[in-house]
């Protein structure tokens, strides 16, 4: 199996590691350590001698609870690391939701449109001309896209999860969401699709997401996976813990893996994570008994 992007054909023959590049100052994980333009390349530099198969630069935190970033902002954040990511020599994703962001990474090279909203987006433009995500991605011949699945939004989603069996819920949402984009030219091989961990599921949610992975192959797309640093893994600790202690995000690293590698055997084919190196080498432990 492959993916299409913009530039690259991606051998999905094994699992690819896409590395997380945070341009923002409230990130959940590393908010603020990446947000100059410099800072945010140097990290995609080391990212890539790690191991990371494909860059995935964002501008705007979608942990719950988090503000909507202005399209201006956005725009100043990502841009000047996009025009010189696309140089460093593997695919970049953007990772965003906004068609207008889409459309200038897409014209500066971008490989690949990564979408917590499906592309379900849509912004006012002049002369009363909306914008939709879909369109954007739709006029581009060959840029590939991750459609992922959200309930509500990033301010509400955790206030108020999914209720009941998620899996056929995220399934079918997915699948249409393919469906239709392809009814609009884009060709199968460009999409890939995201169950959207953490985004309006509960903890056991997530974990039976995991669990019955294997029924999100059956929509007949690859899966990426996101589980690096999730809340869900807060809970992973010893049961000599004391009650109440949660695992802060630095010390999430065991269960981020732990959880990468089931997704990967699970058949996940891109796992996109904040630490590379780490997850590139248990792969390769993957990789030699497979």
């Amino acid at each position: 199996m492959f993916w299409q992007t913009s530039r690259y054909h991606i051998d999905l023959t094994r699992p690819k590691v896409m590395g997380i590049v945070n341009v923002t100052p409230d990130s959940f994980s590393d908010g603020g350590q990446h947000g100059a333009t410099l800072s945010a390349l140097r990290h995609c530099e080391q990212l890539i001698r790690d191991g990371a198969d494909i860059l995935d630069i964002g501008g705007e935190s979608t942990r719950p609870g988090a503000p909507p970033v202005s399209l201006a902002d956005e725009l100043a954040r990502v841009l000047p690391v996009l025009r010189e990511a696309v140089r460093l020599g593997v695919p970049v994703s953007l990772d965003s939701y906004k068609p207008r962001v889409m459309q200038a990474a897409l014209d500066l090279g971008v490989d690949i449109i990564n979408d917590i909203w499906a592309l379900r987006w849509r912004e006012g433009g002049t002369a009363g001309h909306t914008l939709r995500a879909t369109e954007v991605v739709a006029a581009h011949p060959h840029c590939g896209v991750c459609l992922m699945h959200m309930h509500r939004d990033p301010q509400t989603m955790q206030v108020a999860p999914m209720a009941g069996d998620v899996l056929p819920q995220v399934r079918d949402f997915l699948a249409q969401a393919a469906h239709d984009l392809q009814a609009l030219g884009v060709g199968k091989s460009r999409i890939m699709l995201d169950p959207g961990i953490g985004f309006g599921k509960t903890v056991a949610q997530n974990f039976a997401l995991l669990a019955r992975q294997a029924e999100l192959l059956e929509t007949g797309y690859p899966v990426l996976a996101g589980w690096s640093r999730k809340s869900s893994l807060a809970g992973m600790l010893p049961h000599t813990a004391q009650p109440g202690t949660t695992l802060p995000v630095t010390e999430r690293l065991a269960a981020s893996l732990a959880c990468a590698l089931l997704a990967a055997e699970r058949g996940a084919s891109v796992l996109r994570v904040h630490d590379v190196k780490e997850t590139a080498q248990a792969l390769r432990v993957l990789e030699a008994i497979t």
